[in-house]
């Protein structure tokens, strides 16, 4: 097995998380304008099912830089291979920029108050930031950190460097005296990789319904009972064409 082979299997290491935390997947592009897409895994590998360009371009969000850190890393964890196109040709910046910039982003209905005290981690979210404000700034701690370690940002260096960077952030031996670049990545930036893989492609990310193609899923028409009974543990006829919220609009 060759180098690089070796390290797109590594890399798709992250996306099988996902697909295996999705169980018996009871779940309810990539064109990026204004950014030039990372060189790290942009082009499909050979047999990955194609990528058109999303309608919906540009980001709302991300500054340059922002966008460079969160392309080569959905490309990462989502690397072009034989199953789906690379995270960006999938569409999942698209979809983190837009939830960042909705109320989500904006931390709606979430008390912001305060007084601001060291909680438990089983407490959750204990910041005075939003969580647009919150990936912001992890992603300015972590750059910093990356150019620390490496002399140069996260969406400059190897691939293989910057695989170990954010399994280094995740495990929390990355270390920043502002935030917890552990809990961020976590708590806030897997999430968002997890629902970007998996939601609605109304969202941005998902385009094309790649990965419920890969894995099965039939998109609403698994909210039927009857099937969900009648199917369980067996393939689903309407799997091989996926629909989502637009195909009933």
């Amino acid at each position: 097995m060759s180098d690089k082979t070796t390290d797109i299997h590594q890399r798709r290491g992250f996306l099988k998380q996902v697909a295996g935390a999705t169980g018996a997947l009871p779940f309810t592009h990539g064109l990026v304008g204004g950014v030039a897409a990372t060189s790290l895994a942009a082009t499909a590998a050979p047999g990955a099912p194609p990528a058109t360009a999303d309608p919906v371009v540009g980001y709302v969000c991300f500054s340059q830089d922002e966008a460079a850190f969160v392309e080569t890393m959905v490309n990462i964890m989502c690397p072009a291979d034989e199953f789906t196109p690379s995270g960006v040709d999938c569409g999942l910046p698209i979809y983190i920029d837009r939830q960042l910039a909705g109320d989500f982003g904006r931390g709606a209905k979430r008390y912001s108050r305060g007084p601001w005290q060291p909680g438990r981690p089983q407490q959750g979210y204990q910041l005075p930031m939003t969580p647009e404000q919150h990936f912001k700034a992890g992603i300015e701690a972590a750059n910093q950190a990356c150019v620390a370690r490496h002399r140069q940002p996260f969406d400059q260096i190897a691939p293989a460097d910057a695989s170990t960077f954010l399994n280094d952030l995740a495990s929390g031996n990355v270390k920043d005296p502002r935030l917890s670049l552990a809990a961020w990545f976590n708590d806030l930036v897997y999430p968002l990789f997890t629902q970007a893989c998996f939601s609605d492609p109304i969202y941005g990310g998902n385009y094309n319904k790649v990965f419920w193609k890969m894995v099965g899923y039939p998109g609403l028409p698994a909210t039927n009972t009857i099937n969900m009974v009648q199917y369980r543990g067996k393939p689903f006829p309407g799997a091989k064409d996926p629909k989502s919220i637009a195909d009933f609009s």
